[in-house]
């Protein structure tokens, strides 16, 4: 097992510099709409610090929008409001951004003008950190196995699909940790549950400010939990679902502050167009889903779910499975019914959920080899009446 593990560690080790490699030859100016709207703002934090959350054309007396626009050709470079991703308000007063903050912000943490490299190496380097912990704690020969494949698959996946836009690096960080507290929350029973919880919700609302979408990983989370308090109605669970949705609500703070910056809003955003249509059938996208990388990939994810179901030895690890089950369920509702088909919309949930599933399967069944085992002698010990 050791052999393995320092094997598949060099492995991952492998992928990541090469990466690293390819990263490091990156532009800024690809050519990519939304990669404009990103990186202005992240100037508007540099240079406004927290007030850079406004996001009005009106603020745009330093031509940083003009030039990045004509760096990639784009025609109307010199009318701000033809830019890509601005938006008039409803009001009609002021034109503004349409992207969350967040990932503003941490391209805003690294210098101007060599933002991207350094943001997407770093993420590249914590989601290894992440594949190497699933790893290295993986303590059966089946729980080493799948460690090791989705661990090189994860680090892969830091470069395609996650470099068509660059909200998803961050996205990707936050669902492995989201997805190994998701883990311990429920394979770990005592330990404290609300403190954790709390976290959880905060992790899924502030992803919520690198992609708005992202605002629908959290959807299963208090579909259980809410389904939970119905079933029990009783204090611990009201407390469950209580302490999630106050992290949440912290978690998705920056996302309300900038609505009520831009429209005025906290709860209106400045998106339009296509993404605000209701739910509809198009066979078109569909399809496009069905002949995309995603598809196999979802149907891994569905897989290890059930699986985790049908194997798992504890309650806690069962309820793990239906919390997983059902926010793949209402995220894959979602963009199959939406109008617009990208080739990375579903990774966030396919992403969180595997990592959920991939912790979940090493510590169960670190937990079954520790029972299986026998109680150490301390805690045999313990068990002595006195």
């Amino acid at each position: 097992m050791k052999a393995a593990k320092i094997f598949f560690s060099i492995v991952f080790l492998v992928i990541l510099a090469s990466n690293v490699r390819l990263i490091s030859h990156w532009t800024e100016s690809r050519g990519v709409y939304d990669d404009i709207c990103y990186l202005r703002q992240a100037h508007l934090f540099q240079r406004f610090g927290w007030q850079g959350l406004d996001t009005s054309l009106a603020r745009e007396d330093d031509g940083y929008l003009a030039s990045k626009l004509r760096s990639i050709n784009f025609e109307n470079w010199k009318d701000g409001t033809k830019a890509p991703c601005h938006t008039q308000t409803a009001d009609g007063s002021k034109w503004v951004m349409t992207p969350p903050p967040g990932t503003g912000f941490v391209l805003a943490l690294f210098p101007e003008g060599f933002q991207v490299i350094p943001l997407y190496a770093l993420a590249n380097a914590i989601v290894a950190a992440f594949a190497l912990y699933g790893l290295w704690r993986a303590q059966r020969p089946s729980a080493l196995a799948l460690a090791a494949a989705f661990g090189a698959i994860s680090i892969y996946f830091m470069i395609n699909p996650t470099k068509a836009s660059y909200s998803m690096a961050p996205t990707m960080v936050a669902c492995a940790l989201a997805g190994l507290l998701t883990a311990r929350l429920f394979v770990d029973e005592d330990r404290p549950r609300l403190l954790m919880l709390a976290v959880v919700g905060a992790l899924l609302g502030l992803s919520a400010s690198f992609r708005i979408a992202n605002v629908l990983l959290s959807a299963g989370y208090f579909l259980f939990f809410g389904v939970s308090f119905l079933v029990q109605r009783n204090q611990k669970s009201f407390l469950q679902g209580l302490t999630l949705g106050l992290g949440f609500l912290v978690g998705i703070l920056p996302v309300l502050a900038a609505n009520m910056v831009n429209s005025g809003n906290p709860l209106v955003s400045a998106y339009g167009g296509p993404d605000t249509q209701a739910p509809s059938v198009d066979l078109s996208v569909l399809r496009a889903y069905l002949g995309d990388t995603q598809f196999p990939l979802i149907l891994i994810v569905c897989a290890w779910t059930a699986l985790l179901w049908r194997f798992a030895g504890q309650s806690g690890v069962k309820r793990l499975a239906l919390l997983v089950t059902g926010n793949l369920a209402l995220n894959l509702a979602f963009f199959a019914t939406h109008p617009v088909f990208t080739q990375y919309y579903t990774i966030p949930i396919s992403m969180l959920t595997l990592w959920t599933v991939l912790f979940a399967t090493v510590l169960m069944r670190e937990a079954q080899g520790a029972e299986a085992d026998g109680p150490r002698p301390s805690e045999m010990l313990s068990r002595v009446p006195i």
